[in-house]
């Protein structure tokens, strides 16, 4: 019905480091060459939790954009945005808390955890409790089919799509209806149409999925019709009414193997991060002053690989040769931590050089960044407008 387009968004709270570059850029930078991609800078979503402190906000929205850049986003491959440079993201959110359950919301799994997890701070707020919502409508308001998450994010995923079903089921009434998907069924042609009513009973008597799938494929390939006509016959397979809003699916991502430099996951806030974009000697005092193997008190000392957070690095950065040759050199004291850590060094550096050599031209003339975003912010806006229309005339806001 909608074109594939894939979403996601960063909370700009502080600097990137090397465990959201394994853990998420490689992936956009990826996803980008294969299908349309908006990626958004969550500056709202950062108030969430730095209400009281917004300060940190500014800055690291551009430090992160830059950031994205030297990753190798391509900004003509991707729309780069600022959320809160796309008012109907607000607008969106405001209509569908309307219509979403209290309950919805206090079930998120992530929503307790947090609460448990920063008790520091007092986010015994709306804004807290609802940023799932807001996330549900910085997916949906671009009709996004998939966004790109870890599994600790799917409930997200699903709370999206049950808020797009029930927006469907409340909002996606038109008069006489069943006539006019009729009507859009003979425009498919007599071949096809038969083959859509059958696939349609096959599903609503049977819930045979497959058939559910097939029947959407051929709408896809119907070019020859109009847009709404598309729209009335995709709702119409699943029941009475059109789909205004997309069901997005969770494009499940590898978490990220690397750990920080204790060997908890690394996050600026415990101080055991290697920012992605870090100076070479700073890269090399970080990795040689890591702790290791307690067991290794002395040079001439044994060791275990699995105790060793630089062993996590090797995973990570070293092929099988170097790896088998830390693994020997550890157990059997053949060689000192110092110089395992070396070839992590080594390779940390390296993946880092062309990051310094992408952002240099944006650190020389930040009005680059700017005119990148702009330009984003236009495409995404204009995409957001067209799906708000839709919105409001279904919600009886058009007042056209």
């Amino acid at each position: 019905m909608y074109p594939d387009r894939v979403v996601s968004g960063m909370r700009p709270t502080g600097a990137m480091h090397l465990g959201h570059y394994h853990g998420a850029l490689t992936n956009w930078v990826k996803m980008q060459a294969e299908q349309p991609c908006l990626f958004f800078v969550a500056d709202w979503h950062a108030l969430t939790t730095h209400y009281d402190d917004p300060s940190v906000i500014e800055r690291s929205t551009w430090d992160m954009l830059v950031d994205w850049l030297a990753a190798g986003i391509d900004p003509s491959q991707a729309t780069l945005f600022v959320q809160s440079r796309v008012p109907e993201h607000a607008e969106l959110h405001l209509l569908l808390s309307m219509a979403t359950p209290l309950g919805w919301l206090e079930r998120v799994p992530t929503y307790k955890d947090q609460i448990e997890n920063l008790a520091n701070k007092d986010l015994a707020t709306y804004g807290f409790l609802g940023y799932p919502l807001l996330q549900a409508a910085d997916v949906l308001i671009y009709r996004a089919t998939q966004v790109p998450v870890g599994e600790d994010q799917v409930p997200h995923i699903e709370m999206m799509r049950e808020i797009a079903r029930r927006f469907n089921h409340l909002y996606g009434k038109e008069k006489g209806f069943e006539e006019k998907a009729q009507d859009a069924v003979k425009r498919l042609g007599s071949k096809r149409a038969k083959l859509y009513t059958e696939l349609r009973t096959q599903f609503q008597r049977d819930g045979d999925d497959e058939a559910l799938e097939q029947a959407k494929a051929m709408l896809d390939d119907a070019h020859s019709l109009s847009m709404i006509d598309r729209e009335r016959l995709f709702g119409y397979l699943e029941g009475s009414r059109k789909l205004i809003l997309v069901e997005p699916q969770a494009k499940l991502t590898a978490s990220s193997k690397l750990p920080g430099l204790d060997g908890r996951k690394m996050s600026k806030s415990y101080g055991n991060a290697i920012a992605l974009r870090e100076d070479p000697a700073a890269v090399t005092r970080k990795i040689r002053t890591m702790p290791t193997d307690p067991a290794r008190v002395r040079r001439t000392d044994a060791g275990d690989p699995a105790r060793c957070p630089v062993w996590q690095f090797h995973q990570v950065y070293s092929d099988n040769a170097t790896q088998e040759w830390a693994v020997k050199g550890c157990q059997s004291a053949g060689i000192g931590c110092i110089e395992c850590k070396q070839p992590v060094i080594d390779a940390i550096i390296k993946e880092q050089e062309p990051m310094h050599e992408r952002a240099q031209p944006y650190l020389d003339d930040p009005s680059l960044v700017r005119a990148i975003v702009a330009d984003g912010n236009d495409a995404a806006r204009k995409l957001a407008q067209e799906t708000m229309r839709d919105v409001r005339e279904a919600m009886g806001l058009s007042y056209s």
